[in-house]
């Protein structure tokens, strides 16, 4: 995109790249951390905060993790349109790049708290996470 705040396109990451991912919602964000040498998420947690207490918690697992990029499932209906979440995601992308700079990559996130749940996660939402970036890597980076 041509705005210099608009989240990164999906590139080929360096090796050694590592990852925070992002199931986003309006009341519960799940977190799952990754890297391209094992090529799958690991769920980390859910943060349940809002506005600026959710980009502070977000803000301290950057520090923490260090990732060298973010990943934002971005959902959308069965067919594929968006609806309005679909456009929160996106926004959600923006804000952390514009927050943090780190570059962001969208990823389709149709399904993935059902899979979470047919799997059994214990935190749905982090579990949900790990499945996004897990996808990403796969698409991305193999």
């Amino acid at each position: 995109m041509s705005a210099p705040s608009a989240p990164a396109r999906a590139t080929v990451p360096p090796p050694g790249s590592r990852f925070l991912a992002f199931d986003f919602g309006l009341k519960r964000v799940g977190v799952a951390s990754g890297n391209r040498l094992l090529g799958e998420g690991q769920p980390l947690r859910t943060i349940a905060a809002e506005g600026d207490a959710r980009f502070a918690a977000i803000g301290l697992l950057i520090r923490e993790w260090e990732p060298d990029a973010l990943v934002v499932g971005v959902p959308f209906h069965p067919d594929g349109a968006e609806h309005d979440n679909t456009r929160r995601a996106r926004r959600f992308a923006r804000q952390l790049h514009g927050r943090f700079g780190l570059p962001v990559h969208e990823v389709d996130e149709r399904y993935t708290t059902t899979e979470a749940l047919a799997a059994g996660a214990a935190d749905a939402d982090a579990a949900s996470a790990a499945i996004i970036l897990s996808q990403f890597l796969r698409e991305h980076c193999a």
